[in-house]
């Protein structure tokens, strides 16, 4: 251990330490806006420079160590001073329409800014414009853009897809799109981690929650909702609920508020999704075991997560073959909704009007693919929004959840199993279909945390599994770059696969670039375990003892894989150009 002083406090931090960790563990916070815990610390900002004894200038606490007797002064009033100056510096050169911005009252710079007393600027204003396609579901402000880098740093070490790139240096210096080329031309997964990384408003998802209120105002359209299983656990958290408060039964209460006609489950297609993807898997294991010229390769992998699927296209084409035909549980539902329940209602499919909140920027572009549209010409799915957005309409529309009493979301597409819960999470694909797997293979059912080996933080999971005598090997991987090797590893044959589960964003959906900013926070392992506990604590755990998706077979489907099914439920990921 290293002993130093700061700011009049005796600490001790573990040998290797940087000043602001250090300081952070006897809390005393030093302001940062461009520092990321080993992805991005350049001290590039100079807004946490602090005084060291005896050292002739301010030096960065995000990358300076700890050394033994060095004594600190973070809050000095030449550190004061320095750090007012670079913040000024950065505010001359960025869009200060503060009102008019998505981050507004959540970003860090107007944060630090407000904390330093900057009222107003003594330097001339000089702010980068950029043309950007605003149809496409991530949109770039460079005029707010600070030159932080972390959004590069994320796509590059964490996503391994490198879009952004600085150009230019010194005071000339732009975070732009890859060789400036459009967005649409550099295989963009649309995961959204740059926009949850992002200090400010220089990232952010394109606001489709007009077209909603006007399908809401509109008497003619029956316009249903249906809540991702990750959204239940980050909902609440900007509206200062906690877990316990911000159920999916309150959000059900609050978006019929605004103007919902029905409120549904996506846990109800997750567990639709693993009757008709854990089919496939044991129908392309039978016929790859059987041999034959055309026996299918292996490993099969998921296809709820449009970032992989963005990204497989675009960087492995090869393995889009092996990608599982089933629809993501987001057009599965929306397929359901304006088909068989439509048939119910009595209403013709072109007045339905369906609503996804997601925890995904990439969704949006899912939902406007045009293998995504039914026999009646429409889509799916309408529109589908990030858990920010659906904030904002529940802001705009001027409601307290709190004074609302819980409501149960509609049925019969609002029933979900603990199986469609952990679908948010990552290895929750993956359990949720070797249980059902289990059962369709040997008529029982395994005890429901048999399969717990899939959970865990690591980038890329493996294990093996008995079924029914003949052993299954599967991985287990989230973040793009991981997904990366593990594509890398399969194509050189260095190992060997039966099933594979991919999420494009660390943590799963959890950890969704749609998700709630908490600048400096990563809340995906405190937001999956709340999915976990809620599966520990379902009614039914096991998607095939879903009564609401086994009604929809028996009376509408028929059994997983049959010719309307596969009409509905399927899809064909060679048919459509990225984006």
């Amino acid at each position: 251990m290293v002993k130093l002083t700061i700011d009049g406090k005796l600490v001790e931090a573990p040998e290797g330490s940087t000043i602001l960790e250090a300081a952070a563990s006897v809390g005393i916070n030093i302001p940062t806006l461009c520092y990321l815990k080993d992805l991005n610390e350049v001290g590039g900002c100079r807004v946490c420079v602090v005084e060291v004894e005896g050292a002739e200038q301010l030096v960065a606490a995000c990358n300076n160590t700890v050394l033994e007797g060095m004594v600190v002064h973070t809050n000095s009033s030449k550190a004061r001073s320095a750090r007012k100056t670079n913040v000024q510096l950065l505010l001359s050169q960025h869009d200060s329409s503060c009102t008019s911005c998505v981050r507004s009252g959540n970003c860090t710079l107007q944060t630090v800014a407000n904390d330093l007393g900057i009222y107003r600027l003594p330097y001339k204003k000089h702010v980068e414009h950029n043309s950007w396609d605003r149809s496409f579901p991530l949109i770039r402000d460079n005029e707010k853009c600070i030159r932080c880098l972390r959004c590069i740093q994320v796509c590059e070490k964490v996503q391994g897809l490198g879009v952004w790139d600085l150009t230019n240096r010194a005071s000339h210096a732009s975070v732009d799109v890859r060789g400036r080329k459009p967005i649409t031309a550099v295989d963009c997964a649309a995961c959204g981690q740059c926009i949850t990384h992002c200090p400010v408003g220089a990232l952010r998802e394109r606001d489709d929650t007009d077209r909603v209120f006007d399908a809401i105002a509109d008497p003619n359209k029956v316009v249903m909702f249906q809540v991702a299983p990750a959204v239940r656990t980050s909902w609440g958290e900007q509206l200062g609920l906690s877990h316990e408060e911000a159920t999916v039964e309150r959000l059900c209460a609050v978006l019929h508020e605004i103007g919902a006609d029905y409120v549904f489950d996506t846990d109800f297609s997750a567990d639709l999704t693993i009757m008709e993807e854990g089919s496939e898997l044991l129908h392309r294991i039978a016929e790859h075991d059987a041999g034959g010229e055309d026996a299918p390769a292996l490993p099969l992998m998921t296809s709820c997560c449009p970032g992989w699927v963005r990204y497989v296209k675009a960087r492995y084409p090869q393995f889009v073959p092996q990608v599982s035909t089933s629809k993501s549980p987001q057009q599965m539902f929306g397929a359901m909704a304006k088909t068989h329940y439509a048939e119910v209602l009595g209403v013709d499919p072109k007045d339905v009007f369906c609503v996804s909140v997601m925890p995904c920027v990439a969704k949006k572009a899912e939902a406007a693919l045009p293998t995504m549209v039914g026999d009646s010409g429409e889509p799916d799915v309408d529109v589908a929004l990030t858990v920010r957005e659906v904030v904002r309409m529940i802001r705009a529309s001027h409601i307290d959840p709190v004074n609302l009493d819980d409501r149960e979301l509609d049925r019969p597409l609002g029933f979900g199993t603990g199986a469609g819960v952990i679908f948010g999470t990552t290895g929750g694909v993956m359990e949720a279909a070797l249980r059902s797997a289990y059962f369709l293979v040997t008529g029982k059912n395994p005890e429901p945390d048999a399969f717990k080996e899939v959970r865990g933080r690591e980038g890329w999971r493996e294990c093996t599994f008995d079924l029914n005598g003949r052993e299954l090997r599967i991985a287990v991987c989230h973040g793009l770059a991981n997904a990366g090797k593990l594509l890398d590893a399969l194509d050189k044959d260095l190992t060997y696969y039966d099933f594979v589960e991919v999420m494009a964003c660390p943590g799963g959906c959890v950890g969704g670039g749609g998700q709630p900013i908490h600048d400096g926070r990563e809340l995906a392992g405190e937001r999956a375990r709340v999915l976990r506990s809620l599966d520990k604590g379902a009614q039914v755990r096991f998607s095939h003892e879903n009564p609401d998706v086994l009604a929809c077979y028996k009376d509408y489907l028929g059994e997983p894989l049959s010719e309307k099914a596969e009409h509905l439920l399927h899809t064909d990921h060679s048919a459509w150009y990225m984006p």
